[in-house]
């Protein structure tokens, strides 16, 4: 199959899987002219890369899955592990943004959003901006 017909396959834009190529998570064939040749097991690889790219899966995270996915002799423990991992950094995403959201919403809420100058969010923007000066002079 050519690099089309497994982007059509598998879901995946053929830059995607060029770059996937480049960094080893996949093997396509070459034929005697270069061309790629895929093969209906590099279709199911991409799809789970996909899959797990799609589920913020990193890079790294993905090699690792592969690599258990292929082995029949994994535990199942090792792969809990990666998605635990993963499911912390989510979790930690999911704070953050809480965070920020808050923040936001606070300082939105506060501006009058009318024709005056004075507004709450640029003055907060600007205290940010003095403390990370104040601590960069401190250094």
């Amino acid at each position: 199959m050519n690099i089309g017909d497994v982007a059509d396959l598998s879901g995946l834009p053929a830059k995607t899987i060029r770059y996937y190529e480049d960094i080893g998570l996949v093997e396509p064939l070459r034929s005697a002219n270069g061309y790629r040749s895929f093969r209906q097991s590099d279709v199911h690889k991409l799809a789970f890369l996909g899959r797990a790219r799609a589920l913020g899966f990193t890079i790294e995270d993905c090699r690792s899955l592969l690599k258990l996915y292929a082995d029949t002799d994994r535990a199942s423990a090792e792969v809990k592990q990666i998605a635990e991992e993963h499911l912390d950094r989510i979790d930690r995403k999911i704070a953050e943004l809480t965070e920020m959201r808050a923040t936001l919403s606070h300082l939105v809420d506060a501006c009058a959003g009318d024709h005056r100058p004075n507004c709450p969010i640029l003055a907060d923007l600007a205290m940010e901006e003095d403390k990370t000066r104040t601590a960069r002079a401190a250094d």
